[in-house]
């Protein structure tokens, strides 16, 4: 038997990541606060939960990283880029995309784990700068996205979702470009996908992972974050 350590009302104490169990569950319990999420998140803690289940904090090791400048756009890739298919803009509909990433079917995946609770939590950090999304648009239509929490040049990705072919994808490398730009030194992408792979994603140690997000989030540079249009 695993024994998980249960949060506390004090949002700033988590369990050392070495107690983690093999997969990187960390502990359980407490609440999606702001100052929980953030203190958590500076650690590289992440919740991640079902409906019905305990609130759950993971730390995985190894971590799947990207980092800017090893972002890979393949040649089909870059041909949909140079066709400019989508209108794609940040911080434009974070409510919208956040609830798309809930909705939208996923292979080998029943119902979601962006829980009502979650989108509520997210888009308070949001709302005060913690948090941003991109998008990808068609007409006025929104056809993919991307959300994650941002903390001094670390970006944390949670979630992406396409309803057309490329698009969040596309949405992503914009993204990309646009941390970049900002002085970003990691974005977070928390387990192994082909997809993340893809586009540049490795997995690195975890204790490798900690410092250099130590290094990323201790900073007073902060990427802006107001709405803009990336391409």
């Amino acid at each position: 038997m695993i024994y998980l350590p249960e949060l506390g009302n004090n949002p700033e104490i988590f369990p050392p990541l070495t107690q983690a169990t093999p997969d990187g569950l960390l502990a359980w319990g407490g609440d999606l606060s702001c100052a929980r999420l953030y203190a958590a998140y500076q650690r590289g803690i992440f919740p991640w939960y079902s409906e019905g289940e305990p609130l759950l904090w993971w730390s995985p090791d190894p971590r799947m990283v990207l980092y800017p400048e090893q972002l890979h756009i393949s040649r089909s890739l870059k041909k949909t880029l140079h066709q400019r298919k989508f209108r794609i803009t940040m911080n434009h509909a974070f409510a919208q995309v956040i609830s798309a990433c809930a909705e939208i079917p996923r292979q080998g995946q029943a119902g979601t784990w962006i829980t009502q609770e979650m989108q509520a939590a997210y888009q308070a950090l949001h709302q005060q700068g913690a948090a941003l999304s991109v998008e990808a648009w068609q007409q006025d239509n929104l056809v993919g996205g991307a959300y994650g929490v941002i903390i001094g040049q670390a970006f944390f990705g949670e979630s992406m979702f396409a309803r057309a072919s490329n698009a969040s994808k596309v949405a992503f490398v914009h993204l990309v470009q646009y941390l970049a730009a900002q002085g970003c030194l990691l974005l977070d992408c928390q387990v192994y996908s082909a997809h993340l792979a893809s586009l540049g994603a490795r997995l690195v140690p975890r204790q490798v992972f900690s410092q250099q997000l130590k290094n990323a989030v201790n900073t007073r540079d902060r990427i802006a974050c107001e709405p803009l249009e990336l391409n």
